[in-house]
């Protein structure tokens, strides 16, 4: 009979310590996963930024053709016109 109180207490203290392993690995890993989220969110941040930046630059680019048509058809009437005189 005392040999398997002994045996009992034995299991429960190992139960015990395992248990407690077990939740230091969670809240290490629920530590883990926090640190992942935050970079996930600064990173979709950086991306919806980066996402403006270009669509702003694209409508430079767009705006600086418009510019640049305009200033050859300009130039292709001045041309013409010169060369009718």
């Amino acid at each position: 009979m005392k040999k398997v109180i002994k045996v009992s207490v034995i299991a429960l203290a190992v139960c015990v310590g395992a248990g407690c392993a077990t939740n230091s690995d969670v809240e290490n890993l629920q530590s883990q996963v926090n640190g992942l989220d935050t970079s996930v969110k600064q990173a979709s941040a950086d991306a919806a930024s980066a996402q403006a930046k270009s669509a702003a630059a694209e409508a430079s680019a767009d705006r600086a053709t418009q510019l640049s048509q305009e200033a050859n058809s300009k130039l292709d009437k001045n041309f013409k016109r010169s060369m009718r005189k």
